[in-house]
């Protein structure tokens, strides 16, 4: 069985070789894993699946399930009657991990404000999805986690950032929900923040969702 990763597309470099790092890790644990995109660059998921022979796992590398989720990776997989289609892999709690650890590398200290930044949806699904993921973090960092859109939706995170500087001396610091680096994560070292954590990018907890999901389908295909 082959683990189809579909994730959104960059046209930054260092956002696709990251998307490449996160398949390699997870084909180094034994699984055949082939990378798609639904958006910017190619492979298409359908391009990809055609060239597999035998089923295969797509697990869509969204932190949020929107449009991308709900429509799109379901239209190219319409047909390919070995292919199965896990949830996306956010929000979860291994994801709040990550970002606590990219805080912590950002600089931030407990008692630091947080905001977290997605890059945002017009279904209210994916918001849901973007405002659980605060939850998570908030019950890591032991505080209140806001939650500001870089692209779609209000508020914005600079206006986030804005007003938790108009109502404390805190620190300031945006946790990235965002999987790879690219314009969204670039528009966000220019919002005024005290610190900007990295994107979730390559870090293990990713790897483990992935398998995660590759493993639950395997084993839901052995038990049927």
């Amino acid at each position: 069985m082959t683990l189809v990763l579909v994730a959104h597309g960059t046209r930054n470099a260092r956002g696709v070789d990251m998307i490449a790092a996160l398949a390699e890790q997870v084909s180094a644990r034994g699984i055949s894993t082939r990378v798609a995109f639904v958006d910017v660059l190619g492979p298409s998921p359908a391009e990809v699946l055609r060239d597999i022979d035998g089923p295969a796992t797509v697990v869509p590398a969204f932190l949020a399930s929107g449009y991308h989720v709900h429509v799109d990776i379901p239209r190219e997989v319409a047909g390919f009657d070995q292919a199965t289609v896990t949830r996306a892999i956010g929000p979860d709690p291994a994801l709040a991990r990550a970002m606590q650890q990219r805080l912590r590398e950002a600089g931030w200290r407990r008692g630091d404000a947080v905001v977290l930044a997605a890059a945002g949806s017009s279904d209210r699904r994916a918001r849901a999805d973007v405002h659980r993921a605060a939850g998570l973090l908030g019950e890591r960092i032991g505080g209140p986690v806001a939650v500001g859109y870089v692209a779609t939706g209000e508020p914005r995170v600079a206006d986030v950032v804005s007003r938790i500087r108009s109502l404390t001396s805190a620190r300031v610091f945006v946790a990235s929900y965002l999987l790879a680096h690219g314009l969204f994560q670039q528009r966000l070292r220019d919002i005024g923040a005290d610190g900007v954590a990295e994107p979730i990018g390559t870090h293990q907890g990713v790897v483990d969702l992935l398998v995660r999901r590759y493993y639950a389908v395997e084993l839901a295909s052995i038990a049927a």
